[in-house]
Parts: C-alpha cells; sequence; structure tokens
C-alpha cells in the first residue's frame, strides 16, 4: 500500500475523532516525522507513515529518538491501515 493512502487514511481517521493530523514539514530539520497529531483534550503526537514494509531511514530514526528524548510520543513506521487504527484505538480510544 502507498504511504500517500496510508497518511490520508490517518488524516481523515483523527478528522472523524474531531482532530487534525497536521503534514509536518520543518524547513532545515530533515527526518522529522510526516505528521503532527492534535486530539481536543489528549496529548499531541508524531506519526511517521511508510509505504507498506518500508522502514525508517537512519536520519529519521534519529529524530524520532530526539523526540522521544524530549517526552514526546513517536509512532514510527506506521504502514497499514490496521497500525493507524491500532496507534488511534491507544491514543484515543475506540475508533
Amino acid at each position: 500500500m502507498r504511504e500517500t493512502v496510508i497518511e490520508a487514511y490517518l488524516r481523515d481517521h483523527v478528522k472523524a475523532a474531531g482532530g487534525k493530523a497536521y503534514k509536518f514539514i520543518s524547513p532545515g530539520n530533515n527526518g522529522v516525522p510526516d505528521r503532527l497529531v492534535v486530539i481536543p483534550g489528549r496529548p499531541d503526537f508524531f506519526v511517521e507513515t511508510k509505504a507498506s514494509g518500508k522502514k525508517s531511514t537512519p536520519l529519521q530514526l534519529a529524530e524520532q529518538a530526539r523526540l522521544i528524548r524530549m517526552g514526546r510520543t513517536v509512532y514510527s513506521e506506521v504502514d497499514s491501515k490496521d497500525k493507524v487504527d491500532a496507534l488511534l484505538a491507544k491514543e484515543i480510544g475506540k475508533i
């Protein structure tokens, strides 16, 4: 499955839950996760989406580790709709 399909699935399900999955682009900071998810009443978190079976690059892994060290939640290598469903169930309950 293509990354754009998984990213759209995430975005649409977050929106349905009353939140926003911002496309996260940070000039000069390569490797940042694809999406910053904000849902009312819940802590924000980052999501790195991937095409099915693809892995994060070393630069992406380093940036994810940096965010985790700063106390942020990062979901890495979300490469299926099932993984989107699982992370949303964990973060916001039943979807």
